[in-house]
């Protein structure tokens, strides 16, 4: 086989605490999304900036990305490169089209298929599935993928990837930098313009998505360019809990610059530390496993969301059954997620993978 053959299918080990701090991010996306229902005003939210969890994926993104790639892209090529991250990104954004799609007509309590006729249902599903933006559903805050909101995150994540294979993986670290303080200054217009960092989900605030990911999608690149890696002893828990923090900032007028301070600052600082914690041995166990069911954890619960908002919209439960309900409907997407992790997108990824292997292989072979 020869170099090329063998620089695609080597893998990297990963920066394991990084993995974990993933998964405590999609958790507290969950739990947002939950509160969301219950606290429309984000004020009265103990988790009012949980959203902002979205910015610390594609912070985490652009270093992970820089990370695996810089070193081997112009060797594996860009539609090898492509192929990769299409298979380990789309299974589940198929999966979580399907998921949405059975929450949509199937709902016991409530939602509106009735508005909309077969053919419409089918290209609602179409659009989703092929990470097509179509926010059409009012009903849903025009959300760019109402059958799965959080596909908004992955259309932008597939647009920085694009970026990445075409442009960014070629440029000098100093005009990444440039690049880093444009996006910087284009992401703190978006903020005082809308007073938080909300947007990017729907079609009104469809651009705020792409400030978003310009900046925390660059600055994780730059930092690995960089190698900003603080030595530390923090581990796991001591990140974890910092990255928490985050989340659980109240939500004021002033907002818009506490966001904007978190995602310009915080988040990189959390990744140059991540990357160079120390990992004890007994929380080895839990990162891994986080690192793994966050993606699906993050694809598969807003169908869950759906039926809770229906529910709770319809019925109004009190404080004590409402707390029995959030925590059991929590505990239910992470089974979920699991079994969907288990059972669909680790199997379908390791045919699909394999299956990219062979047929590389067998290029190399014939030349």
């Amino acid at each position: 086989m020869n170099q090329a053959g063998t620089t695609i299918t080597i893998s990297k080990s990963h920066y394991e605490i990084l993995d974990g701090l993933r998964g405590v991010a999609a958790l507290a996306v969950v739990v947002f999304h939950f509160m969301e229902w219950v606290h429309p005003d984000l004020s009265k939210n103990f988790i009012a900036h949980g959203f902002l969890a979205v910015d610390f994926f594609f912070c985490l993104s652009g270093f992970v990305i820089g990370y695996a790639y810089d070193d081997r892209i112009q060797r594996m090529g860009i539609l090898e490169f492509f192929k990769a991250r299409a298979i380990r990104l789309h299974p589940l954004v198929v999966i979580g089209s399907v998921l949405g799609l059975l929450a949509f007509l199937f709902d016991p309590f409530g939602g509106s298929p009735e508005l909309y006729n077969a053919g419409n249902i089918i290209l609602l599903f179409v659009c989703s599935a092929l990470l097509i933006p179509f926010p059409v559903m009012a009903e849903r805050g025009f959300n760019l993928f109402g059958l799965n909101a959080p596909s908004w995150s992955l259309f932008w994540e597939y647009a920085a990837n694009i970026a990445y294979a075409l442009v960014l993986c070629k440029i000098k670290r100093n005009t990444l930098m440039v690049l880093v303080i444009l996006a910087g200054i284009g992401l703190s217009f978006v903020s005082y313009r809308a007073g938080n960092l909300l947007g990017g989900w729907s079609g009104p605030t469809f651009l705020d998505g792409f400030a978003r990911i310009a900046y925390s999608f660059l600055a994780g690149l730059l930092i690995h360019r960089s190698n900003w890696i603080i030595r530390n002893k923090l581990g796991f828990a001591g990140l974890a809990v910092l990255l928490a923090l985050a989340f659980l900032i109240p939500f004021t007028s002033w907002s818009w610059l506490t966001e904007l301070l978190v995602v310009l600052c915080y988040f990189p600082l959390l990744i140059t530390l991540g990357a160079g914690a120390v990992l004890n041995k007994s929380f080895r166990k839990l990162c891994l496993f986080s690192g793994k069911i966050s993606y699906p954890l993050y694809m598969t619960h807003y169908a869950v969301l759906w039926l809770f908002g229906n529910y709770y919209t319809n019925n109004q439960p009190d404080g004590i059954t409402l707390i029995f309900i959030i925590v059991g409907g929590t505990i239910f997407v992470l089974v979920l997620a699991y079994l969907v992790m288990v059972l669909a997108d680790m199997p379908i990824r390791e045919y699909l993978d394999k299956k990219r292997k062979a047929k590389l292989m067998e290029k190399n072979q014939e030349r």
